[in-house]
């Protein structure tokens, strides 16, 4: 018991935290908020003292003028509690949404940010669900939670001195189920905690099983997977349901218990609070009073229950949200990084390695690539070709050695503006659901039209682009589902030489398209390659042929360098390779 109350007080203190910085940026607007609140909850208090005022000289001697006077102020005074309670719920609700808007903007933020190790451990649907359920429930605790919190309290303190003004005898007597609220609140609190937890990770298995379905879309059909995936899908949601079911139960005990207590207070206050009438100890306005400050105690009783649950789930929920707040990219900019000079493209890579929990990927690295040289990289599957080329723009840092480009080491650099000045086209081609035109100027916003006609014809995509029905204004549609393979890496390749870049890194960039479509490619952009530094990555020999130095890596290492012609005479796997392909082009051709 102990442990946990102890584990609910840090949950608290760790939410009040995380929280405080948002709120104190709205400090002025909560402070005008809580002093609406609290000229609603005095004026509120004080409308019960005229009603038993009133009914007291009522009783004593009856004139109009004086009800009049009465009624008009109660008038009056609801006038003012509408208005300060319009201003209290501007200042407290609004602001949580406020506070919702930036914690939403730095969660995007710190997802922009982070480095590809994070998206390793987060899957996307869990990602997804704490920015969007998880938020929705902060945003809950911080504006209508926190502000009934302070109303009811604060409207408990208030009615509860008056009424000990009064009668201290029936106070004491209408406030004796109050030890049985404190203790259901407790007991409900923990377990609504823990259940909530619960559900918040479920949404997340669910969320990524539906984006992952929606992604793999094809790969479900293709496999006849679809009826075993509703299955899966199914259980989960059964769990969810059933979670939720739980925390139903969990309220719907919580509600009427707290109003059978409510019940129990009126009934001791009619009863005791009648006889003391009778007796002569109060009188009829006092008990009128007494009857209308408990009607304004239900609410509080039972939005302390709600507010407990509000909580508890927004306390679970920024949790979540912090456990990604406080994640720290591993690729960051140092604190004095060092400005690029002009035009560097020389890359050397000083006994590089990389290594994986599960193996090592590359050992002993050492290369040099002059600037505006045309280098290709050639290799089996899984010889750690992606994750050279990849330690270039900063996607990863290498475990050992380093990188360098124009002589200064790129843990030096900031990576902003390293990656500016790189044109990258990664081995898996991803497209945005936009249009053509969009995706080719993704990396250049104010590019013109003529500039992304250029790029995608030096790219070999103009002649595809003609024949759709919207030209470059054509939906691409998500992840570019309405394109070829072959038009989703062209489209990439476009948008690499759009940026104009002073390195450009091909990662496999032709392998969706046909040797006649390569040799296009190729021709077009040979202009374009002169005087910059151009990696590439390649399983054809066709492609890599006229590069002015070919590297073959295996195992993660270095095993053969040379030109075309050379790695010939060395008769090693490029030579094998070479004679592999010329045999499949000429069984082609029969």
């Amino acid at each position: 018991m102990a442990e946990t109350k102890e584990a609910n007080h840090s949950s608290i203190m760790q939410a009040a935290r995380v929280a405080w910085p948002y709120l104190r940026r709205y400090r002025r607007g909560i402070a005008w908020g809580v002093f609406a609140l609290i000229v609603k909850d005095c004026i509120g208090a004080l409308m019960p003292l005229i009603i038993k005022s009133g009914i007291d000289t009522m009783t004593h001697q009856f004139t109009v003028s004086a009800m009049a006077m009465f009624a008009l102020s109660l008038v009056v005074l609801s006038a003012l509690k509408g208005l300060f309670q319009f201003w209290m719920r501007v200042g407290l609700i609004g602001i949580s949404r406020d506070v919702e808007y930036d914690m939403r903007n730095d969660l995007f933020s710190k997802l922009a940010s982070l480095s590809w190790d994070f998206y390793a451990k987060f899957r996307t649907g869990d990602v997804m669900a704490r920015a969007t359920n998880d938020l929705n429930a902060v945003r809950m605790m911080l504006g209508p939670a926190m502000m009934y919190m302070l109303e009811t309290g604060l409207t408990f303190i208030l009615a509860l001195w008056i009424m000990l003004a009064v009668d201290w005898e029936l106070t004491l007597l209408a406030l004796s189920p109050a030890p049985a609220v404190t203790v259901a609140v407790l007991v409900f609190g923990r377990r609504i905690h823990a259940r909530f937890e619960r559900i918040q990770s479920l949404f997340s298995d669910i969320s990524s099983r539906v984006q992952e379905n929606l992604s793999g879309a094809r790969v479900v059909r293709a496999y006849v997977q679809e009826e075993s995936e509703i299955a899966q899908f199914e259980r989960l949601n059964q769990d969810f349901i059933a979670q939720n079911l739980g925390l139903a139960k969990l309220s719907g005990l919580f509600m009427p218990l707290l109003q059978a207590l409510i019940g129990i207070t009126f009934m001791i206050v009619l009863w005791a609070g009648g006889r003391r009438m009778m007796s002569g100890h109060i009188t009829l306005g006092s008990f009128v009073m007494f009857n209308t400050f408990m009607g304004m105690l239900v609410w509080p009783m039972i939005a302390f229950g709600w507010v407990v649950n509000l909580v508890q789930r927004g306390t679970a929920s920024l949790k979540r949200i912090d456990e990604i707040l406080r994640e720290q990219p591993r690729i960051h900019a140092p604190e004095d990084p060092v400005d690029l000079a002009p035009g560097a493209g020389d890359i050397e890579f000083c006994a590089v390695g990389v290594a994986w929990p599960t193996q090592r990927a590359l050992g002993g690295i050492d290369l040099k690539i002059e600037r505006g040289a045309t280098v290709a990289i050639i290799g089996p599957t899984g010889a750690g070709k992606s994750t050279l080329v990849n330690l270039v723009p900063r996607m990863m840092d290498p475990t050992e050695g380093a990188v360098s480009i124009g002589g200064v080491d790129l843990r030096q650099l900031d990576p902003l503006e390293l990656r500016r000045r790189i044109g990258f086209v990664p081995q898996e081609t991803f497209l945005f659901s936009a249009s053509l035109g969009e995706n080719i100027a993704f990396g250049v916003p104010g590019a013109t039209d003529e500039q992304i006609r250029h790029a995608a014809e030096m790219a070999g995509l103009s002649t595809d682009v003609e024949q759709f029905p919207n030209g470059y204004q054509t939906m691409v549609g998500e992840r570019g589902v309405t394109l070829s393979g072959g038009q989703k890496q062209r489209t990439a390749i476009a948008r690499a030489l759009l940026r104009n870049p002073d390195i450009l890194i091909l990662d496999d960039a032709l392998a969706s398209v046909d040797t006649v479509t390569e040799e296009k490619i190729l021709r077009n952009i040979r202009g374009f390659l002169k005087g910059r530094t151009t990696i590439l990555i390649s399983h054809r020999v066709s492609t890599v042929q006229d590069c002015d130095c070919i590297y073959v890596l295996d195992g993660g290492q270095v095993t053969e360098s040379g030109t075309h012609a050379q790695l010939i005479e060395q008769g090693g796997y490029y030579a094998e390779l070479c004679q592999k392909q010329q045999l499949e082009a000429e069984l082609e051709t029969i």
